[in-house]
C-alpha cells in the first residue's frame, strides 16, 4: 500500500465512506437505498447475507450496550453503513460495523445499508483497527494483538504500522510488549481487571502472574504495582550518590566524571561509568518506557 493510501486509512472510516454523515434517509416504510443506488457502492443488503471476519481484533461486546443499539436501531433504523467487502455470490465479509450488524439482528432488521469496498487482507485489518481504536473499542491487548499481526502477517514495521492508525512508535512499541507477559495477566487487562498502566509496570517482573493477582485482590494503584514490580525485579531505588563516585565507592577521576556529563548531555539520560581493572561498564538510564524505546532507536534496535 501506498504511503498516501495510508494516511488516508489513518484519516478515518469518512475517507472510505464519502463522509462522515448518514448516507440512509429514512422513508415511510424504513430505510431507504442511498442515491446512486449500487453501483455507488451504497445498498441494501439482506442482514443473512453478512458474515463476520474472523480476524477482527475485537473479541468482546458489552451485552448491556448491544441491547441499548438495538433499541435505538428499532425506534430509527440503521442509519450508519457497514463497510462490507464481496467475498462470493451473495456473501459479504464485514470489515467495520460488527457491532451495528450484531445489534441489528437483534433489533430483527431483515436489510442493513452498507458500503461495498473491494479491500485487501491487509486493508481490511487495518481499517478495523482504525475504526475500534478510534471509537475506544479495543482493550490494550486486543489493540497489541492486532499491531503485532500487521507486522508479523503484512510485514509492517513499527513505525509504518503507527503512521497506518494514527499514532506514535512509542505507543505501539509499549503496547507490542505488553505481549510479553503472561496470558493469565493478558486475560485480566482484556477483562478490564487491570490498567494498560498496572501492565506495564509488570514487565519484566519476576514473577508478574503473582503481583497482577495482588494487583487485584489488594485494589493497588499503579504507582503501589511499580514500586512493587520494582521490588520483585530486585532494582534498587537508591539515587547516585552525588560527587562523582563509583559502585565501588571509590572517587572517580575528573575525565571520568567529564565523560559522563558529555555522554549524558549527547543521549539526554544520564550515564554512569564504572571502571573494573582493565575494562568496567556504561550504565544508562531512563526514567519513562518512551524514554527506553528512543534509546533503542538511536541504537538501531526495532524489534523491542
Amino acid at each position: 500500500m501506498s504511503k498516501a493510501a495510508r494516511k488516508g486509512l489513518g484519516k478515518g472510516l469518512s475517507a472510505l465512506l464519502g463522509d462522515d454523515r448518514p448516507v440512509f434517509e429514512d422513508g415511510p416504510d424504513g430505510p431507504a437505498q442511498a442515491a446512486g443506488g449500487p453501483a455507488s457502492g451504497r445498498r441494501l443488503l439482506p442482514i443473512e447475507f453478512l458474515e463476520r471476519n474472523a480476524g477482527q481484533p475485537r473479541h468482546h461486546f458489552d451485552e448491556d450496550a448491544l441491547a441499548d443499539l438495538a433499541e435505538s436501531i428499532k425506534q430509527k433504523g440503521l442509519l450508519q453503513p457497514i463497510l462490507v467487502r464481496e467475498i462470493g455470490p451473495n456473501q459479504y465479509q464485514i470489515v467495520a460495523g460488527e457491532r451495528r450488524w450484531r445489534a441489528s439482528q437483534k433489533a430483527g432488521i431483515h436489510e442493513v445499508p452498507v458500503v461495498v469496498k473491494e479491500l485487501t487482507d491487509r486493508e481490511v485489518l487495518e481499517i478495523a483497527i482504525i475504526e475500534n481504536i478510534q471509537r475506544q473499542d479495543l482493550s490494550a491487548i486486543e489493540e497489541a494483538t492486532a499491531y503485532k499481526k500487521l507486522i508479523e502477517e503484512f510485514g509492517h514495521t513499527q513505525e509504518v504500522a503507527a503512521e497506518v492508525v494514527g499514532k506514535s512508535r512509542s505507543h505501539v512499541t509499549n503496547l507490542l510488549r505488553l505481549l510479553n507477559l503472561p496470558e493469565s495477566v493478558q486475560k485480566m487487562v482484556d477483562d478490564g481487571k487491570l490498567s494498560m498502566g498496572h501492565a506495564r509496570a509488570l514487565i519484566g517482573a519476576e514473577d508478574p502472574a503473582a503481583i497482577a493477582k495482588r494487583i487485584v485482590a489488594e485494589g493497588l494503584s499503579v504507582r503501589q504495582t511499580e514500586a512493587l514490580a520494582g521490588e520483585a525485579k530486585g532494582r534498587s531505588k537508591r539515587e547516585p550518590r552525588p560527587g562523582g563516585s563509583s559502585a565501588s565507592g571509590a572517587k572517580k577521576d575528573a575525565d571520568t566524571v567529564a565523560l559522563e556529563k558529555d555522554l549524558t548531555a549527547a543521549i539526554g539520560m544520564k550515564v554512569l561509568i564504572d571502571h573494573a581493572g582493565e575494562g568496567g561498564k556504561v550504565t544508562i538510564s531512563y526514567e519513562t518506557l518512551e524514554e527506553l524505546d528512543e534509546l533503542c532507536s538511536k541504537l538501531g534496535v526495532c524489534g523491542f
